[in-house]
């Protein structure tokens, strides 16, 4: 079981980015997923979760109407589309499986 992040980067404040989640050997469709972040000194927090067909999702107070999740059970990746990116988005973002399966992070610097 494995889940791979990309899509991190440097971004100036207000810009975009859109991680990616992609999983392999497992049963994708049937799993909640979940981006968290943790910034440094910081606990690990979470960022959005999507049920396993999509219809449901949740968002932490501090990214609701700025970020998007979303996922493709086809691809087995799930997304987050970050816009308006504030220096306080910084840190290394997550995906976990409802299974408990982490990935290995990807790091999102906004600054300018």
């Amino acid at each position: 079981v494995q889940l791979v992040e990309s899509g991190g980067g440097l971004v100036q404040p207000g810009g975009s980015l859109r991680l990616s989640c992609v999983a392999s050997r497992f049963t994708f469709r049937t799993y909640t997923m979940s981006w968290f972040r943790q910034a440094p000194g910081k606990e690990r927090e979470l960022v959005a979760s999507i049920s396993n067909g999509g219809g449901i999702t949740n968002y932490a107070d501090s990214v609701k109407g700025r970020f998007t999740i979303s996922r493709d059970n086809a691809k087995k990746t799930v997304y987050l589309q970050m816009n308006s990116l504030k220096p306080e988005d910084t840190g290394v973002y997550y995906c976990k499986a409802q299974s408990g399966v982490w990935g290995q992070g990807t790091q999102v610097t906004v600054s300018s």
